[in-house]
């Protein structure tokens, strides 16, 4: 895998944890939760490790540096 190919994972990564924080934002606000929404949260989670995934079988695993608030 190319070093652009590698990139282009951790940015569609980043992309998923963004949307995946959102999710949660709005679910934290809710007494109740729609199940659609905890399927949506459910689907971005798979899609996270997908590209976790992706990273490890190119030799190049996504290290959490922490927590970094979103810009």
């Amino acid at each position: 895998m190319t070093a652009d190919e590698i990139e282009d994972l951790n940015r569609a990564r980043a992309a998923l944890a963004r949307q995946r924080n959102a999710i949660a934002r709005r679910l934290s606000g809710l007494d109740v939760a729609p199940i659609s929404m905890a399927e949506d949260l459910t689907r971005t989670l798979l899609a996270i490790e997908a590209v976790d995934r992706a990273l490890v079988d190119a030799g190049q695993p996504h290290i959490d540096i922490g927590h970094r608030p979103d810009a």
